[in-house]
């Protein structure tokens, strides 16, 4: 069950408060009832996940006062007023005071409904914010972020694999974050102040290769010495170079054209493979692939990790929104749908590419309203909006004010404060419906 669509219910009438219970039930909410004001309030603090739904005269503590108590602990908390006919002005200062939304008794069970779905979907996306906000700007000691049992796991092995001198192979698909694992290890141990020496074994070029195996120089093997060897993509190395790598492994000694003898080296080896089809020792003279795989560790893709997925976005962000020296924005209901729904083939890296996007506000969302320019608020935003929403909702009724209401799915009240708060002429907007008709 979705957190958001839960349902703080706050009416001291007790058939009212039960049948309007079992409607918000029966749509798929959780409701917790409340005779009073005062309790609700005593259990409702600002991290909670769903909405208030409360009715506004009550004894001792009316639902305007509640919702202005809850408000002084979270602004963007959804509360949805009930009222009486005679309650309808206080209502509307209610809206103009932050609520957000009103019915009026006796009220259609569907519109109760659809005002508590818009302000759950309202709510959920303000809380993935702060959740965004508060990720981004928080460290992970370790660097390896998400809390699935694969990346748990990983995550508890570094401090006993970081000083056990083994070599250590690592799979997994292009993007999924190998390097980092293994760059983690060598910080966590006692190699951390000796090299870390990377080495993109695909296509590596003859001058470079030789460079490699030189008995000096900053790109030679004997810079990482004391230190640690990557020796990255092993799997999409020449065969040539797998063979030269083959008695640097076995006896962890520098074999230098027109050397006399080989240099001797303290180096720890992690190595890494793909994972896409096709057995490793295929693709890896045996001879090298069993001496580096002493032990094999698994990057999982993130399409079977994909609780990790809002966290680590969280900290790519973050970490793009410092090095691009930008502001956080505010996540939209469209990126936070294509990040749960995309399978992110690309892995960590993709994921790391579109915070990047995100970040720099490159990201193409659903469409926006004709007003939605690029300096307007959020709050612009949504009054955009509910202007494009309303006057469609009336051009498409003809004319009908009162179709349109019933399209819209909101209190006549509510739709004309929105019409006079907005700037609607409705006169004008008939006119053109009748002729377009």
């Amino acid at each position: 069950m979705d957190s958001s669509r839960r349902v703080a219910l706050v009416e001291d009438d007790e058939d009212l408060r039960v049948s309007t219970a079992q409607v918000l039930t029966l749509a798929g909410f959780t409701v917790e009832s409340f005779a009073a004001a005062a309790p609700a309030l005593a259990a409702i603090d600002a991290g909670w996940p769903g909405l208030v739904v409360t009715d506004v005269r009550m004894p001792y503590m009316s639902g305007i006062e509640l919702q202005r108590a809850l408000h002084e602990r979270d602004s963007e908390l959804p509360v949805i007023l009930v009222t009486g006919h005679g309650d309808v002005t206080m209502a509307v200062d209610a809206l103009k005071a932050g609520a957000w939304d009103f019915l009026t008794k006796p009220f259609d069970p569907q519109a109760l409904i659809a005002a508590a779905d818009r302000a759950a979907t309202a709510r959920s996306l303000v809380l993935d914010n702060r959740r965004l906000r508060a990720e981004a700007q928080g460290e992970e000691s370790s660097g390896l972020v998400g809390q699935s049992p694969a990346i748990r796991r990983l995550r508890e092995m570094i401090p006993t694999l970081a000083n056990a001198d083994i070599d250590l192979f690592i799979e997994g698909e292009t993007g999924t974050g190998k390097e980092l694992l293994a760059r983690l290890i060598h910080r966590a141990g006692k190699r951390a102040r000796h090299r870390f020496l990377a080495v993109a074994c695909a296509a590596l070029p003859d001058p470079l290769e030789d460079e490699l195996f030189a008995p000096s120089g900053e790109a030679s093997i004997a810079a990482a010495n004391r230190g640690t060897l990557f020796l990255d993509d092993i799997d999409q190395a020449a065969r040539r170079l797998q063979s030269r790598l083959v008695p640097l492994v076995e006896e962890r000694a520098l074999r230098s054209p027109g050397a006399r003898e080989p240099l001797p080296l303290d180096l720890r080896v992690i190595a890494t493979g793909g994972a896409e089809e096709g057995d490793l020792a295929e693709r890896i003279a045996p001879a090298l692939f069993y001496r580096l795989a002493a032990l094999r560790l698994r990057m999982p893709p993130l399409r079977e990790r994909r609780e990790d997925v809002p966290a680590l976005f969280a900290h790519l962000a973050g970490a793009a929104a410092a090095r691009l020296r930008r502001p956080l924005p505010e996540m939209t209901g469209a990126v936070r749908d294509h990040l749960a729904g995309h399978d992110w083939p690309g892995n960590v890296r993709e994921l790391a590419h579109y915070a990047e996007r995100f970040v720099l506000r490159l990201i193409e969302s659903a469409p926006q309203p004709q007003s939605d320019a690029a300096g307007d608020t959020l709050p612009q935003r949504l009054d955009a909006f509910e202007r494009e929403t309303i006057v469609g909702a009336v051009m498409n009724a003809n004319g009908e004010i009162g179709a349109a209401i019933q399209r819209l799915g909101i209190p006549r009240k509510t739709f004309y404060y929105k019409v006079n708060k907005l700037g609607i002429d409705l006169t004008a907007l008939r006119k053109d419906a009748a002729r377009d008709g």
